[in-house]
């Protein structure tokens, strides 16, 4: 064995069309992988700077970058390999099935992240925003690929994944300027009609926060079994909505409490015989 290599080496006829066809082989591969790593390069940055111009998020432009960037890599380096005589046909057979395993397995992963692209994309919420989504509610910290994060009103981090978020009803209670607050007045049937809605009015009135347009609504509602009921609907600039509703709660009280205007509330009467009133009846 030893012979025979020494005699092909020593043989340039033999070796030397060998090195030529595969050196140039090597070196093509070699130009096709630097060449087309500096096209994906200037494909990737074109397409970063094409997608921040029109406004699309941060967080999704390096996720696509970064992809786009693996992807074109990969192709580049299956170029090279074939160009050096390398069968690539078993190669991308196994990523292909290597891919489908992997998508497979991450699945629910797969689907949070096409939520989350949407999410990014469409933008019904954004950073700071109050909404109610997937059965929580709270403030936008972080709008994620796989996940977003929220803070409840009590402070506690909530992470939901975006699946469930694009799945359900979302509510943006920071979308608009302003808000409508429903609110609901029972006074009992005997009382004055006319001065519960004089206090209702002056109440709302007399608030600088309520919004002249569109003018706040104060009406008879609803004539319930046991209340007539006042529907106060009141405009207001959205960072306004909770403190006038708690306030206003608390003026309806006091104001009624003064003009002798009870609220009505649930009652339960309970009659007990006496023992010798059941015998008697007996």
């Amino acid at each position: 064995m030893k012979d025979m290599i020494m005699e092909f080496l020593q043989d340039p006829e033999q070796w030397l069309p060998l090195a030529i066809e595969y050196g140039t082989a090597l070196a093509l591969a070699i130009v096709i992988f630097y060449i087309g790593r500096m096209v994906v390069g200037r494909v990737v940055s074109v397409c970063n700077r094409v997608m921040l111009s029109r406004g699309t998020d941060e967080t999704l432009v390096n996720f696509v970058c970064s992809i786009l960037r693996w992807v074109g890599l990969l192709f580049v380096t299956i170029a090279a390999l074939s160009r050096l005589g390398v069968d690539t046909s078993s190669l991308v057979a196994l990523l292909g099935a290597a891919g489908l395993a992997i998508g497979l397995s991450l699945q629910s992963s797969l689907g949070n992240f096409a939520a989350g692209v949407m999410l990014i994309i469409f933008k019904p919420f954004k950073k700071g925003d109050f909404v109610e989504a997937a059965g929580t509610m709270g403030v936008v910290d972080t709008i994620g690929i796989f996940t977003t994060t929220m803070t409840t009103p009590d402070n506690k981090e909530i992470i939901v994944p975006n699946g469930g978020i694009i799945g359900g009803n979302i509510t943006n209670f920071s979308a608009k300027d302003t808000r409508r607050v429903d609110m609901v007045f029972g006074i009992s049937y005997g009382d004055n009609l006319h001065d519960a809605k004089t206090i209702l009015e002056d109440i709302i009135k007399s608030d600088s926060r309520v919004l002249a347009e569109p003018a706040p609504v104060i009406t008879v509602g609803e004539l319930a079994d046991s209340s007539v009921n006042f529907l106060v609907r009141p405009w207001v600039n959205a960072a306004d909505y909770w403190a006038v509703l708690w306030e206003t709660t608390e003026a309806v009280k006091l104001r009624f409490d003064e003009a002798g205007i009870s609220i009505p509330f649930p009652q339960m009467e309970l009659h007990m015989q006496r023992p010798e009133e059941t015998h008697a009846a007996e």
